[in-house]
């Protein structure tokens, strides 16, 4: 009697949130499938209302022309609620962006207990630890110091965001970043409306945050640099920081060229993001090879709108032995 062999993928990426497991094949011709669970924010937009309790089968995944089998929309809360949460800010931010820290502190002190916080600081394409993620949310607020107006040779914050997430350490909780740079990148070096063209440094951030399940929101701070003050380089940085955050399922924040006169509007709006998040699976389909599939998100259900990433990672589909 020959027994049948069961082959079991399982693969979960550095602490991103995002789980992968692979069924059994099934029967001739039919594709085996992947559970992929990834974050997902509802938002309702009727002004000053949350979205309404959502269902599973409120849910519609799609993969091109396919619909993909929702298993799971659960409110990130109770069991569910750990969130790793990086605050990033760009060296070359003007000094002004002090007067902003005591917004922010109190945004770290208001985080929940189930939520770690930690804070660095982007220069030469890597990040400076001041406080790594910690439960001790006065001990992250009082990490928080005026930025030094000075990036470094190579201060593209895309580059640092990537730097972090590379080191970001193993567990199933939620990875989120708030970036507050004025989203230039000196790395790319461009003329004119020619920097309007896309950054490869945004999309190897993007890439990454996707692969690992991590949401990039951004908030304009603006630079130290003279030469950075030019109307086509300064939009562009905030166009590149508007795609990040758009494509990880993020939040991006500017009011203009300048800095507000407070952080608050957007870290209320923040606050209202990381409560209204849940946790979606779904049964995708594996290809040959291991890749980022593009999924499109929606639901039934009037005035709710969803922000996710663009894709989620996939492992390729083991053959049969």
């Amino acid at each position: 009697m020959q027994n049948t062999k069961q082959h079991i993928i399982s693969s979960l990426l550095a602490g991103a949130g995002v789980i992968f497991a692979v069924s059994p094949s099934y029967a001739a011709g039919v594709p085996s499938r992947a559970a992929v669970t990834m974050t997902v924010t509802a938002a309702s937009l009727a002004y000053g209302r949350n979205a309404p309790h959502i269902n599973p089968e409120d849910v519609v995944v799609e993969r091109g022309k396919r619909h993909l089998l929702v298993t799971g929309f659960v409110p990130a809360q109770g069991t569910h609620a750990g969130l790793d949460l990086f605050v990033l800010i760009d060296e070359v931010s003007t000094p002004s962006l002090t007067i902003q820290l005591e917004d922010l502190r109190k945004f770290i002190r208001a985080q929940p207990a189930t939520t770690a916080v930690g804070v660095g600081y982007m220069r030469n394409a890597t990040v400076q630890i001041a406080q790594d993620l910690t439960s001790d949310h006065e001990k992250a607020a009082n990490a928080l110091r005026p930025p030094l107006g000075c990036s470094g040779a190579n201060g593209s914050p895309y580059l640092s965001a990537v730097s972090l997430m590379k080191q970001w350490p193993d567990h199933h909780n939620r990875r989120e970043i708030v970036m507050i740079t004025d989203g230039i990148d000196p790395a790319i070096r461009t003329l004119g409306m020619w920097e309007l063209n896309p950054n490869p440094n945004v999309d190897s951030s993007s890439n990454l945050a996707q692969r690992t399940g991590t949401i990039i929101h951004t908030i304009y701070a603006a630079g130290a640099r003279r030469s950075d003050r030019h109307y086509w380089k300064a939009t562009s940085g905030q166009m590149d920081m508007a795609r990040l955050s758009d494509e990880t399922g993020g939040k991006s924040f500017y009011l203009g060229l300048e800095n507000p006169v407070s952080y608050s509007p957007y870290l209320d709006k923040l606050r209202e993001i990381l409560d209204n998040q849940y946790l979606l699976t779904f049964s995708a389909v594996p290809e040959k090879k291991s890749g980022m599939q593009r999924v499109k998100l929606s639901t039934p259900i009037a005035g709710v709108v969803f922000s996710s990433h663009d894709a989620v990672w996939v492992p390729a589909l083991r053959q049969p032995e």
